[in-house]
């Protein structure tokens, strides 16, 4: 391995450190005061996230110290007082062919792990569970399907009525609760303006569109039972759009589904749609009205 090489490993290193010792304690489920770099990965894409991440931070180093290293050297060698009489050379085949060649290598090298990550987040495996997110001006509505089809809506809970220990701009008066060790699949949509359904912990990004139904999913360990996770609409969506975040309690198999039978009994089925009620009114049998 080259000396330049060995220095570029070790600053990636160095700066990995330094993300780490800056961005609060390593099990830290919401975002810190000065915090750089990512939040902890909780779930496999997010996992896959950071170690893409890890490895485009190596390469842009490398890139860095070796354009710096040049830069270097040209200002050394080719400097008025060691250079006084310049070349006129405009052209350099070979150099024109490395500097268009190299860059398309690591382009290429760049996107093969790019895509394999983009198909492994994108790809639904058979889910346990289908939660569906709703974006509102300005909270989030939460509904499941497969648990009665009950739905809530979770607003941000306002200064003043923060408890100990509860994180502002990130707590809402109720949370998505949701299993812990089970595939689930989250259906994303809007039902004003674009939203943007995000929870950095578990690589989580995905745009609310009115109209429209994205979908991804998710799979956190058994390990994060009782942890609680934070994030918020990352899309500019209008005046509210700082104060509509998601909270998220992860909670065992069986907590779920006590809790989902007394979320069905509290929050109610979501109503059938109105073009299904007129559906089914048509098609009762009319009964004649006698004189």
């Amino acid at each position: 391995m080259t000396l330049l090489s060995r220095l570029g490993l070790l600053t990636a290193a160095l700066m990995s450190t330094a993300f780490l010792s800056l961005g609060g304690a390593a099990l830290a489920s919401e975002p810190v005061p000065y915090q750089l770099g990512l939040q902890p990965a909780v779930t496999p894409v997010a996992e896959r996230i950071a170690e893409f991440h890890d490895l485009l931070l190596v390469i842009i180093t490398l890139i860095t110290l070796f354009v710096l290293a040049l830069l270097l050297y040209v200002m050394w060698r080719f400097s008025e007082k060691r250079n006084p009489n310049p070349s006129k050379t405009t052209h350099n085949t070979l150099i024109e062919v490395l500097w268009t060649v190299v860059p398309i290598i690591i382009l290429v090298g760049i996107a093969v792990p790019s895509f394999r990550l983009l198909y492994f987040a994108e790809t639904i495996p058979e889910s346990e569970l289908t939660v569906k997110a709703i974006g509102r001006q300005w909270y989030w509505s939460y509904e499941y399907p497969d648990n009665g089809n009950f739905t809530f809506d979770a607003y941000m809970v306002a200064d003043e009525d923060l408890e100990p220990g509860q994180p502002r701009l990130l707590t809402t008066d109720n949370a998505m609760v949701l299993p812990v060790d089970t595939n689930i699949r989250f259906q994303i949509t809007a039902s004003d303006v674009l939203h943007n359904f995000a929870m950095p912990s578990f690589g989580l990004k995905l745009d609310a569109v009115p109209g429209r139904l994205n979908e991804i999913w998710t799979y956190v360990p058994a390990e994060y039972a009782g942890q609680t996770f934070y994030g918020q609409c990352s899309e500019l969506c209008g005046t509210g759009h700082a104060y509509m975040p998601i909270m998220v309690k992860m909670v065992t198999k069986e907590e779920f589904a006590a809790w989902a039978e007394q979320a069905l009994e509290e929050y109610g089925q979501v109503d059938e749609p109105a073009a299904v009620k007129l559906a089914a009114t048509a098609a009762e049998p009319v009964t004649p009205v006698a004189d």
